[in-house]
């Protein structure tokens, strides 16, 4: 499945620079920046970043492995505490509308 349409990127190409990146070094912190460098590619207009996020963190090789039991993954800490934008109520942001001054 095509998942960035303006620099062609798979699924498929995301996950395995994912394991690439996981095997060449199991402590690094994987970002879609570094998975778009690893494609030899640039992201462009930013749509499909929902969908490139949850394809990286679909693999099965995204989690870091804990040090203090081997073989264990590091959990999603947002999907565990079951709070989105970081904790952040709906209305964070500032109306855009019109401001009283």
């Amino acid at each position: 499945m095509i998942v960035c349409h303006c620099q062609a990127i798979s699924d498929h190409d995301i996950r395995a620079a994912v394991d690439w990146m996981r095997a060449s070094d199991p402590d690094t912190i994987i970002t879609p920046g570094k998975i778009y460098h690893a494609l030899g590619k640039r992201a462009d207009c930013g749509g499909c970043m929902p969908l490139f996020l949850d394809t990286m963190r679909q693999s099965a090789n995204f989690g870091v492995v804990s040090a203090a039991v081997p073989g264990q993954q590091i959990p999603n800490l947002r999907s565990v505490k079951g709070m989105s934008h970081e904790g952040r109520p709906k209305s964070h942001r500032i109306s855009q509308r019109g401001s009283a001054v």
